[in-house]
């Protein structure tokens, strides 16, 4: 099938210089490219980042149907010690 891609220059340069040293056409490269990609999307793969789980059994009762508001104030106001005085500032 044909059809008409734009392609950023420094890559279609790129492509056009690795398909001349291996000895493919552009489009045999750009078959090939397009297959990798779409063969990675398809593997499930685990997430690259995994949020770490302190305890178990999720959030306690109090906090199972809250909203991040209520979340972050119950945080701040339980571990969060406001020094007396903040650097800087003048005594009152």
């Amino acid at each position: 099938m044909k059809t008409t891609i734009e392609i950023n220059d420094e890559l279609f340069a790129r492509s056009r210089k690795a398909a001349k040293r291996e000895g493919k056409t552009l489009r045999a490269l750009v078959e090939e490219g397009l297959r990798l990609a779409l063969q990675a999307r398809s593997q499930k793969t685990e997430p690259s980042f995994v949020m770490p789980v302190f305890g178990s059994g999720g959030l306690t009762d109090e906090f199972k149907n809250a909203g991040w508001s209520q979340i972050r104030d119950a945080l701040y106001e339980r571990h969060v010690e406001m020094p007396d005085e903040m650097p800087g500032q003048p005594k009152p």
